[in-house]
């Protein structure tokens, strides 16, 4: 069985788990994700291997990380990821790519992030549930941060937070890459 096998199978598992566990029809979850009942069922059977969107938007309606989505099994007191587990989710021809390092739930989703842009990319967000909050940290060039239509200037060397239940993004107008760490909090569920 191969990795995407192992995530596909894991991805399914969890969110019939974690779906049940919240009490969500199929259409419940369908509706606060806005994603396809259809997706939901073919998630669940394993029979599709979703985009990093639908990924996210299922575990934000949900309450829970896309690390708790993907995890091969139940996680111990301490968890180690080390290098080469974290799973890379998005990535460009040019090289840029975020890698979910490691998450937790406590009290909600929490999540730490390397992200890597090269000159000209970017990658814009949809909103997250009220209440996550965004911490970024750029380590090299200078970061684009967009947050609900108003762009600011991270040189490496500074940090930022922000409420992202707006629509968000990140981009590199520069000539070199931009490396940043990123936490991702999101309130658990009500």
């Amino acid at each position: 069985m191969t990795d995407l096998d192992h995530l596909t199978q894991s991805l399914a598992r969890n969110l019939r788990r974690w779906r049940q566990e919240r009490g969500f029809t199929l259409d419940a979850l369908a509706a606060r994700a806005g994603v396809s009942r259809g997706m939901l069922i073919q998630i669940e059977q394993a029979r599709t291997n979703p985009s990093v969107g639908t990924v996210v938007k299922v575990g934000d309606a949900l309450g829970v990380s896309i690390t708790t989505l993907l995890d091969f099994d139940r996680e111990p007191q301490v968890r180690v990821v080390p290098p080469d587990q974290a799973v890379r989710l998005w990535s460009t021809d040019a090289g840029s790519h975020s890698t979910l390092l490691a998450g937790a739930e406590a009290p909600g989703p929490l999540e730490l992030w390397h992200w890597r842009l090269m000159p000209g990319e970017g990658s814009a967000s949809d909103p997250h549930p009220q209440g996550t909050t965004e911490l970024v940290h750029v380590t090299a060039g200078e970061l684009i941060l967009t947050a609900d239509g108003e762009d600011y200037a991270l040189p490496a060397g500074t940090s930022a937070s922000f409420e992202s239940h707006v629509p968000h993004g990140y981009r590199n107008d520069g000539t070199q890459p931009v490396e940043m760490t990123m936490a991702v909090a999101v309130p658990p569920p009500r």
